[in-house]
């Protein structure tokens, strides 16, 4: 299943502060203009990476066995609900459900020789810790990624912590990102399938130009429809910006894939 809705759920508001995060900085062209006395940063090769994300160049059939969503080619799996989330009029990003534990992806542009998410952890932990978060940045299956507490507001109006788990892969002139919410963030042993899911990932950046850290513009795939669904349980809680969670894994309007 697809489901389409505006960020207004902790999860929704964590893909925009990721976006904040990647979209905030100058182009390739500038972040070599430094000033005199400011440090140079050191630009990193992106790492190998022998079981994906995919690049489109490396995959023969990427729609073999994946969503096409335009700029990601997403895995499908049984039992899945697949979400997009909308910015405007653009499909950003798009979130995959499976019981009790969901993974947000998103794409963005990247310079041609330099990955990206060494700065971007540091940025988004930063971003949480001055939140009163508590960040453990550590090396898991996916590389190095962040095991975040956010602090949210429940729904009693008390305040508390959400753990979620933010993994990023450089690719080449792309990034992919990836929040993980739910039992397979509490429990990242219990995260494999998803895991899987960002693994097997094919991005999809085009040719065109597109500043770093822009955002890979995805599409509904051609053959899903509306669905209405009754009883619908509104998502409009007050959260950290930060949370990066799928509050209560509740339904907005979905879009069913016709096979």
């Amino acid at each position: 299943m697809f489901g389409r809705r505006k960020k207004s759920s902790a999860a929704e508001d964590a893909a925009g502060e990721a976006e904040q995060v990647v979209d905030g900085t100058v182009n390739e062209d500038a972040e070599g203009a430094e000033g005199e006395g400011e440090s140079q940063r050191v630009r990193l090769e992106p790492e190998p990476r022998p079981d994906g994300p995919w690049d489109i160049s490396e995959v023969r059939e990427p729609g073999e066995g994946r969503v096409d969503l335009g700029g990601l080619f997403v895995p499908g799996v049984e039992g899945m609900e697949l979400r997009v989330e909308v910015a405007g009029d653009a499909i950003v990003a798009a979130t995959v459900v499976l019981q009790d534990s969901a993974i947000q992806l998103q794409g963005f542009a990247a310079p041609k020789r330099e990955g990206i998410w060494g700065e971007v952890r540091e940025e988004i932990a930063s971003g949480i810790t001055q939140q009163g978060g508590v960040i453990d940045e550590v090396e898991g299956t996916l590389g190095w990624e962040l095991r975040a507490q956010v602090p949210v507001q429940l729904p009693d109006g008390t305040g508390g912590f959400q753990v979620v788990r933010f993994v990023g892969v450089d690719g080449p002139r792309w990034f992919l990102r990836g929040v993980i919410s739910g039992q397979g963030a509490v429990q990242p042993q219990a995260a494999g399938l998803l895991e899987q899911i960002f693994r097997d990932t094919v991005v999809v950046r085009g040719d065109g130009p597109m500043a770093p850290r822009d955002p890979i513009v995805l599409k509904l795939p051609d053959d899903a429809q509306m669905v209405a669904e009754g009883g619908v349980q509104q998502e409009d809680q007050e959260t950290s910006r930060f949370s990066g969670g799928m509050g209560q894994l509740a339904r907005g309007p979905e879009i069913t894939e016709v096979r």
